[in-house]
């Protein structure tokens, strides 16, 4: 069932002049950087550098998975 909704003569007449705007989505601004939330994220303790046992072994781990397939 279809609903039809009934306009006046004056809208009529506006359209018929000024013609009909469909207005699209709002466009997004650009996303705001995401901040490093947790020190797993940061450079240093990804490298290893700063100096936590963990973190080096982590950073081990990462290097061999990275190098994993690079011999093949």
């Amino acid at each position: 069932m279809t609903i039809q909704r009934h306009v006046s003569d004056d809208e009529v007449q506006k359209a018929i002049q000024g013609g009909i705007t469909f207005k699209g989505a709002k466009l997004k601004g650009p996303k705001p950087e995401e901040k490093v939330k947790t020190k797993a994220k940061k450079k240093t303790y990804i490298t290893g550098t700063h100096g936590s046992a963990s973190a080096k072994h982590k950073a081990d781990i990462r290097q061999r998975r990275a190098n994993r397939h690079k011999n093949k």
